[in-house]
């Protein structure tokens, strides 16, 4: 079975990595520009997933999130926030309106690639070779003085996640459990 992931973003950019992203896989993927355009292809076409961004015209994705959510046969689509604000307040904002999981912008497409695949079950198209990872850029540590000399270091580590970043548990977590009460 084909799953349907629909990209909601302003962004042609961020929606050509999202085709890139997910070529490997027997899913089909639609794309809008903004809310309005967002809405109408998830009541044509009911995708198991949508990617959905904060900041857009014509109507931003909180706001499309909220009709999405009021809606008897689009409430149930699992949707995941893109968004260049990740702060907790807007975390929280987007948390309580019932989202699966949200990515802060920028991000790889590993980072996206296994958000998704928490989310929806996707399987690789036969014949497609499993990605192989880039080498990463060595870290050389600055020697000091009558120390030897500098050793690789290995991989640069990955920024730490935004406060209140996502984690594998965000959709699973009660309100409460967000707010902290």
């Amino acid at each position: 079975m084909s799953h349907k992931i629909l990209t909601v973003d302003d962004s042609r950019t961020v929606r050509v990595l999202v085709q890139r992203t997910f070529k490997a896989y027997e899913c089909q993927i639609f794309e809008a520009a903004n809310g309005v355009e967002g809405l109408a292809m998830a009541a044509k076409e009911l995708p198991d997933l949508i990617l959905l961004d904060v900041t857009m015209p014509v109507m931003d994705g909180v706001e499309m999130l909220s009709k999405l959510k009021s809606d008897p046969d689009l409430k149930n689509i699992r949707v995941m926030m893109l968004t260049a604000e990740g702060s907790r307040e807007n975390v929280l904002k987007i948390a309580k309106l019932g989202i699966r999981d949200y990515l802060v912008k920028p991000f790889k497409e590993k980072s996206l690639l296994e958000k998704a695949l928490k989310i929806v079950e996707l399987t690789r198209k036969p014949g497609e070779p499993e990605p192989v990872a880039k080498p990463s850029a060595m870290k050389l540590p600055i020697a000091s003085i009558g120390s030897r000399a500098p050793q690789a270091a290995g991989p640069a580590p990955e920024p730490p996640p935004a406060p209140g970043g996502a984690d594998q548990n965000f959709g699973k977590a009660q309100p409460a459990q967000l707010t902290g009460t």
